[in-house]
């Protein structure tokens, strides 16, 4: 009996540390000091705003930084999937590339939580980007109030 406990706590154990808003007890304290640092040198939104933006983007770029797994999961409409892993050689497409590339251009990045999304627009800020606005928000908390949100059928 003890033995079917301890496998059973293992498992439950690694399936609550897998979920997206678990993550952040992986981690030591300095990463989130870290992810606080750099929010304090961009421009970033609340959820509020960026349900604003979402209805009436005026142009602007919606890049969810998430991995794909994540993003077929379900999304924001309207945003364009690229991995914050490889959002310095993907961003480019997105934009135009090969034609010519604003980098004034608008472009928005979340995630599930705001902590990739800060990182990804430090990133894309570093590589020149001009316009870039980190949202800051809770996913989960944006599915809760019936925000737009729409789930790949194609798994």
């Amino acid at each position: 009996m003890r033995r079917r406990f301890g496998a059973a706590a293992v498992f439950l154990g690694a399936f609550v540390i897998c979920q997206p808003g678990f993550a952040a007890e992986n981690w030591p304290d300095s990463v989130d000091q870290y992810v606080a640092q750099v929010r304090k040198t961009i421009d970033t939104t609340d959820m509020e705003g960026y349900l604003a933006v979402v209805n009436h983007p005026n142009g602007a770029l919606l890049v969810d930084v998430r991995e794909e797994t994540e993003f077929k999961a379900g999304h924001v409409p309207g945003t364009v999937n690229v991995s914050r892993g490889r959002l310095e050689f993907r961003i480019w497409k997105p934009l135009g590339y090969p034609g010519k590339v604003e980098m004034n251009r608008k472009i928005y990045v979340q995630c599930a939580t705001g902590g990739r999304a800060t990182l990804a627009a430090k990133q894309l800020r570093d590589i020149g980007f001009t316009n870039v606005t980190a949202v800051v928000m809770e996913l989960a908390e944006w599915q809760k109030k019936g925000y737009p949100f729409v789930k790949d059928e194609s798994k």
